[in-house]
């Protein structure tokens, strides 16, 4: 087995010192790194948008605020996401999708395996209780984001629009099933069901604590587990009244 080759790179005279190692290049002010850790600075930059969004509203942060929060440049936060308004965007999208998602999916499912022995009980249930979940063991994010969306539903400037964008797919597809259970409910009925409930739904996954003091601690906002149980029976209830026609009896009361 021959000896390895000697290297043939010529040794520095005596007395000439090395040269240097090479330094490398100062990162651009404001720019993504390229491994892993941009990922993790973009979801850190997010979480602290949703933190600060739900604590102050929108014209109560300021992207400096974000940066600050998050421990990174201004610069850095415009170059991810632009301006404050597409920062909001992509702090609602983000799990708006994974919340409807799951919304669908599961009142889907519950109208395969209960093909046509559907229950509003049954069908608010599979639709109410993905997003109380998430609140109860999804971790701070989660809570902020709940937060985050009882602010924005009830936003006269931009909610609706928000809201409708992300959201409505969802809550159309749970009012086409209400559609096959009480087929002789006029529309306006449905839509002004949803809404009513929907108010009750944001409010409550808010957790504000009203209903704490109100009550003088009989009630609590972090019980969303019993919090998702009464929804879905006062809201089944309130759609079957808002739904019923004059001199009809409800088919629960019989």
């Amino acid at each position: 087995m021959s000896a390895p080759t000697a290297s043939k790179t010529p040794l520095p005279a005596q007395g000439t010192p090395a040269p240097a190692p090479a330094r490398k290049a100062a990162a651009r002010r404001g720019r993504p790194p390229k491994d892993h850790k941009g990922v993790e600075t973009r979801e850190a930059i997010l979480d602290a948008a949703e933190d600060l969004f739900s604590k102050h509203g929108f014209y109560g942060v300021t992207i400096r605020e974000v940066a600050r929060e998050a421990g990174v440049d201004t610069a850095l936060v415009h170059y991810y996401f632009g301006a404050k308004r597409d920062l909001f965007d992509a702090v609602f999208l983000r799990r708006a999708e994974i919340w409807n998602n799951e919304r669908v999916e599961a009142v889907n499912r519950y109208a395969r395996d209960h093909k046509g022995s559907m229950t509003l009980e049954g069908l608010l249930d599979a639709f109410l209780r993905p997003p109380f979940q998430w609140s109860l063991k999804g971790g701070p994010g989660w809570k902020h984001y709940a937060a985050l969306v009882a602010q924005t539903n009830a936003n006269p400037t931009f909610g609706g629009e928000i809201m409708a964008r992300y959201f409505d797919p969802a809550i159309h597809r749970l009012i086409e099933l209400i559609r096959e259970i009480l087929p002789e409910a006029r529309d306006e009925d449905l839509y002004w069901g949803w809404h009513n409930l929907s108010g009750a739904l944001t409010l409550t996954l808010g957790e504000t604590g009203r209903i704490d003091r109100l009550s003088a601690g009989l009630c609590r906002s972090g019980d969303l587990d019993a919090a998702c149980d009464y929804m879905v029976r006062f809201a089944a209830a309130g759609f079957r009244a808002a739904c019923r026609r004059d001199g009809e009896t409800d088919p629960a009361e019989t």
